[in-house]
């Protein structure tokens, strides 16, 4: 059966969304753990989902590419076609552009945890408009590929379809 969650889309409103069967059973250990909704064709967003996975020392984030069936049964059409953020799904709510890159450092704690407090200072429609200037500009940065990474043997209980 699947679960359902309420998510923000922005801070006035909030979409209801179906959790997929595959994040509520015992193998992907349910909502409660972050999901990571990235980019899977993007080199930037395939470097960041490394630089989570190094650093999640317990292994709680789980990941799914925007292009996959996790993302396409938790978000529109608009968010899995037009490839403009990451999606951070954790404690029933979703976050979006710098909001997410704030909350993902918060969850890794340590000094990623004071790094995303002191991003966190900076107003939202500035981290924003940084974001979104990375965002554009990502593919001609930090390169393009051809298909969505293939997790490794031992990534493959943290990387959803």
């Amino acid at each position: 059966m699947n679960a359902i969650l309420v998510c923000p889309t922005n801070e006035e409103s909030t979409q209801t969304l179906e959790v997929p069967d595959c994040m509520n059973d015992t193998q992907h250990a349910g909502t409660d753990r972050p999901l990571l909704l990235f980019d899977g064709v993007c080199g930037l967003c395939n470097w960041y989902v490394d630089f989570v996975m190094k650093r999640d020392l317990k292994k709680s984030f789980q990941f799914a590419p925007l292009q996959g069936e996790t993302a396409r049964k938790l978000l529109g059409e608009e968010e899995t076609t037009n490839l403009k953020t990451v999606v951070l799904v954790t404690g029933g709510e979703s976050f979006r552009y710098s909001s997410a890159i704030v909350r993902i450092f918060w969850l890794l704690g340590g000094i990623w945890g004071i790094a995303g407090w002191l991003i966190w200072l900076i107003p939202k429609p500035l981290r924003d408009l940084g974001y979104r200037i990375v965002a554009t500009n990502r593919y001609r940065w930090f390169g393009h590929r051809e298909q969505c990474r293939m997790p490794t043997a031992e990534d493959r209980e943290r990387i959803l379809p």
